[in-house]
């Protein structure tokens, strides 16, 4: 397949361009720089320029754009960054591609499980409802924007976890800390976190190529963990204690609606779309996530 790629320089982006090379795929990645290969366009996404030519004869495109949602403090102006990083490429993709007499097969345009937003013990599928926050917000338009793709073109958006890497991702942070026995539980821990491995991750945007889906589909492991059994697993994989809990309030004085939005709020979700269509994962199991994490898998 020949494959566009927007945000091919993050932590999925890196992974997943790397696997669909190896599995013999032409993937072409967009830059906001000046090309430095055969393998890469240009774009200006904040000012919607995409040359429709750049799509022409690809099978699908997959969009991975938007700023690091707890890189930076919630400023008003950080906010409005975090909307417009994932809103501007999408629709700029989705323009180009209704310029095209063939447009791609299919379009992968990611999405969070922050659309939920903060759902407690409830069991999400794909057709419970948006959830409030600022989060719930912004994955709501993300997706809204990725089916502006003309009528034909198979729109997929993934409602993808808290992705466990070796290093970066959403515990980027934390996993030093847990290596040295600093680490510990955020909030009371009885949130659910939906999680995946970076491998599944890069393996299920590649099944989604060909999978029959569309619409949204629920993008975690399927056992359930809550925040005290995902940091004991990760610390125990480590052979390292995970005593130091950092209270909801310390964390909200410190972080602000950031900490309510990404850390203590809980999705729990279920991803039957994914089970039912095939999806085999490599590590359905938090024990053997941690192992992977800890590099004993």
């Amino acid at each position: 397949m020949r494959i566009i790629m927007a945000g091919a320089s993050g932590l999925i982006g890196s992974d997943l361009s790397g696997h669909l090379r190896s599995a013999g795929h032409d993937v072409i990645r967009l830059v906001r720089r000046a090309p430095a290969g055969a393998d890469e366009f240009r774009w200006d996404p904040a000012a919607g320029q995409l040359d429709p030519d750049h799509l022409e004869g690809a099978d699908a495109v997959i969009n991975l754009a938007g700023a690091g949602i707890g890189d930076r403090p919630w400023t008003r102006r950080r906010i409005d960054e975090l909307f417009r990083s994932r809103l501007d490429p999408t629709r700029t993709l989705a323009v180009a591609m209704t310029k095209l007499e063939q447009p791609p097969q299919v379009f992968i345009s990611q999405s969070g499980a922050n659309y939920y937003g903060d759902s407690g013990a409830s069991v999400l599928r794909e057709t419970s409802p948006n959830g409030s926050g600022i989060m719930a917000r912004i994955c709501l338009e993300w997706e809204t924007a990725a089916h502006e793709a003309p009528a034909g073109v198979r729109v997929v958006t993934p409602r993808t976890g808290v992705v466990l890497s070796r290093s970066g991702g959403a515990l980027g942070r934390l996993l030093p800390l847990l290596r040295l026995g600093v680490g510990g539980p955020l909030g009371n821990g009885r949130q659910c976190w939906p999680w995946i491995t970076l491998p599944d991750v890069t393996s299920a945007f590649s099944f989604l190529l060909a999978a029959p889906l569309a619409g949204p589909v629920n993008l975690c492991a399927p056992e359930t963990a809550d925040v005290n059994a995902l940091i004991a697993g990760l610390a125990g994989a480590f052979h390292r204690p995970a005593m130091f809990r950092v209270p909801a309030p310390v964390l909200r004085l410190v972080m602000g609606k950031l900490a309510d939005e990404l850390l203590l709020g809980s999705q729990r979700m279920d991803p039957a779309l994914l089970a039912a269509a095939g999806f085999e994962w490599r590590h359905p199991s938090l024990a053997g996530a941690s192992a992977w994490v800890a590099g004993k898998d």
